[in-house]
């Protein structure tokens, strides 16, 4: 079975891109040199932020569904980032250095399963999780922080 993880597309924000650190605070985001990496899990392009990259800290609508499940939170995207980063049958390095917490969704958009995997155990739950026929979609979260990090989608075969 085959799937896609998908990072975020850049559109929604590239108006915060150059903005002053004021006016980013009116969009409640912050701006971030990055000191270290690992450790700035990127949400665009899938990636660790490399030292020196900004970065900006948003609350973005990871799951904005009209049921108990709607949710948000803070993730960090490369400013600048261009491209979203959409693979199949591979899981970025940015996923596989964390512990996960993937949790299949169905058509109503309700939780069905989660559990944890990390490194090449991921691969293995994704295909378990996708097992269940009523799993459409499922989202990885840093299991620790409890961030959004991907999507992944079943591929057609």
């Amino acid at each position: 079975m085959s799937f896609r993880i998908s990072g975020l597309s850049p559109e929604p924000f590239r108006h915060l891109f150059g903005l002053a650190d004021e006016a980013l605070k009116a969009h409640g985001a912050i701006r971030y040199v990055v000191d270290k990496s690992p450790g700035y899990p990127e949400r665009i392009e899938l990636r660790d932020a490399s030292v020196d990259d900004t970065v900006l800290l948003v609350n973005y609508a990871h799951l904005p569904v009209n049921n108990p499940y709607n949710s948000r939170y803070a993730i960090y995207i490369r400013e600048g980032a261009q491209e979203a980063c959409s693979v199949v049958d591979e899981v970025p390095d940015v996923l596989r250095r964390r512990i996960i917490a993937l949790r299949a969704f169905d058509k109503d958009n309700m939780l069905i399963h989660a559990d944890l995997a990390t490194g090449d155990e991921i691969e293995v739950l994704v295909e378990r999780l996708f097992s269940d026929q009523r799993a459409v979609y499922l989202h990885a979260h840093n299991a620790k922080y409890g961030c959004y990090l991907a999507r992944i989608d079943r591929v057609a075969e």
